[in-house]
C-alpha cells in the first residue's frame, strides 16, 4: 500500500496542463525564436487533448507550434527533462503530444528549427490574397502601425493551402471549432494583414480573419452568416474586430440581395464585439436618436435597422434596449420603470408563448394541483425575468462604456 501511495505521489509530477505547456509565436526573424515576450498560449486544449486539458508523462514540458508571421509555414517540437517509461512506472507510458497535434497541421510543417528558419528569407515574396478592401492605423506604445482587410475566396491561386494552416489556430481559441468545407463556394473570407517595413522591404504578418457564409434566402435573398472569426493574441485589444466587422458590413450594404446579416453561435466576446459595432452605425440612424427611442420598439426602427444596416430583427431590438438605456435617466424612477418593464416584456416572451400548456394542464390536473404548480412556475418566472434583466443590463453597461471610451 505505501508503494503504491509513493507511486502515485510520482506520478502527480508528470500531470500537466496543456494550455500551460503549449507556446505559440509568429516569428518575423530569427530574434523571435529566442524573445520570450513573442510567444502566446491556447485559450483551450480540450479539442485536441481531451476535457481535462492535461497530458501525462512528462516533466517540464515544452511544446512549441512556431508560425512565419506571413506565410505561416509551420514548426512542431517538444522537449522535457523527465518522462514516464513502462519499466520505471509498472507499464505505463505517456501520452502521444505531437501525433495529436500533427494530426490537425497540414503536411509540409518542419520539426527542424533550422530548417524552419531557412525559410524566413521568403517571407518578404508574400503578398495577401483577394482585394485590399480598407486600411487603417492603430497606435500601440506610442507608435503608429499599418493594417489591411482583404477579402478572398478559396480559388485564388495558393489561398487553399494558405488557409489550411490558418485555420489550425481555431482549436485553441474558438470553443465548438471545426474545419469548414472550403470546397463550398458560398464561403468568403476576410483577413486583417499588419503591414510593415523591415531591411527596406514592404513585408506583411497575419493579425486574424473572419469567414461568411452566405445562405440562400427564399425567394431571391441571401442571408450572410458569420461563421469564425479570430483576432490573434499578439493583436488583440486593439480594435482589429471591429475594424473586420466593419469592413465585412460595408459589403452588405449597398446589396440589395441581402436580406440581412446573422452571426452562427456567438461567444459572448463577440456578442460584445457585435453589440459596440451595430450601436455605433444604428446611432447615425434618425429612428434611434435619444428623442426617439424611449418608446417601445416599433417597426420604424426595425424598417431602418434592416433595410440600411442588414440588421436581423433579433439584433436591432438588442441595439435598441442598449441605446434606449444610454438614453435612460438612471436617476429618474419613471423613465428606468418604463425601460425595465420594456426589456423584461421581451424576456417573458417565451412564457407567453406556453398559454396553450397551460390549457392542457387545466383539463388534466384539479384545481388544488394546478394552483400549486402555476404558483411555482410565477415565481420561477419573476425570478428568471429579474436575473435575466440584471445580466442583460451589466453587459449593456459595458457596450456603452466602450462606445463612451471610442468617441
Amino acid at each position: 500500500m505505501a508503494g503504491s501511495s509513493l507511486l502515485k505521489n510520482k506520478l502527480e509530477e508528470f500531470k500537466l496542463n496543456a494550455n500551460d505547456v503549449i507556446h505559440f509565436k509568429l516569428v518575423r526573424d530569427e530574434n523571435d525564436v529566442e524573445d520570450y515576450d513573442k510567444s502566446f498560449k491556447p485559450d483551450m486544449t480540450h479539442q485536441v487533448f481531451g476535457e481535462q486539458e492535461s497530458i501525462f508523462g512528462y516533466k517540464d514540458l515544452e511544446v512549441k507550434m512556431y508560425y512565419t508571421a506571413a506565410k505561416l509555414n509551420t514548426y512542431l517540437s517538444m522537449s522535457y527533462i523527465d518522462k514516464v517509461t513502462p519499466k520505471r512506472f509498472d507499464g505505463l507510458v505517456p501520452d502521444e503530444v505531437l501525433p495529436k497535434l500533427a494530426q490537425e497541421i497540414p503536411p509540409g510543417y518542419y520539426t527542424n528549427l533550422d530548417d524552419f528558419l531557412a525559410t524566413l528569407p521568403k517571407e518578404v515574396n508574400f503578398k495577401p490574397f483577394g482585394e485590399m478592401l480598407h486600411s487603417y492605423k492603430v497606435k500601440t506604445d506610442g507608435s503608429s502601425r499599418n493594417f489591411e482587410v482583404y477579402k478572398t475566396d478559396i480559388d485564388v491561386p495558393g489561398f487553399r493551402d494558405y488557409h489550411s494552416r490558418l485555420q489550425t489556430f481555431l482549436l485553441f481559441f474558438i470553443d465548438a471549432a471545426s474545419y469548414i468545407d472550403v470546397d463550398d463556394d458560398r464561403w468568403n473570407y476576410f483577413l486583417v494583414f499588419e503591414k510593415y517595413r523591415n531591411n527596406g522591404e514592404t513585408m506583411y504578418a497575419i493579425a486574424g480573419y473572419m469567414t461568411i457564409y452566405n445562405y440562400y434566402a427564399y425567394p431571391n435573398k441571401t442571408r450572410p452568416r458569420i461563421s469564425q472569426v479570430l483576432i490573434l493574441p499578439p493583436f488583440q485589444r486593439q480594435g482589429h474586430g471591429a475594424e473586420l466587422l466593419q469592413t465585412f458590413y460595408n459589403t452588405c450594404y449597398d446589396r440589395d440581395d441581402i436580406m440581412d446579416i446573422t452571426v452562427e453561435d456567438p461567444s459572448e466576446n463577440f456578442q460584445r464585439l457585435r453589440d459596440f459595432v451595430d450601436c455605433k452605425n444604428v446611432c447615425k440612424l434618425r429612428e434611434f436618436q435619444p428623442n426617439n427611442i424611449r418608446v417601445s420598439f416599433n417597426d420604424a426602427m426595425l424598417q431602418a435597422a434592416r433595410q440600411k444596416l442588414k440588421l436581423s430583427r433579433r439584433q436591432a431590438r438588442r441595439v435598441y434596449e442598449i441605446l434606449r438605456l444610454k438614453a435612460t435617466d438612471g436617476s429618474n424612477t419613471q423613465q428606468y420603470r418604463d425601460y425595465r418593464l420594456e426589456v423584461k416584456r421581451r424576456l417573458n416572451s417565451p412564457f407567453t408563448k406556453n398559454r396553450r400548456d397551460f390549457q392542457k394542464l387545466k383539463k388534466a390536473l384539479n384545481p388544488q394541483e394546478l394552483d400549486e404548480t402555476m404558483n411555482t412556475t410565477e415565481e420561477k418566472r419573476l425570478e428568471y425575468l429579474e436575473k435575466s434583466f440584471e445580466e442583460h443590463v451589466e453587459v449593456y453597461r459595458q457596450v456603452l462604456d466602450r462606445l463612451a471610451a471610442s468617441s
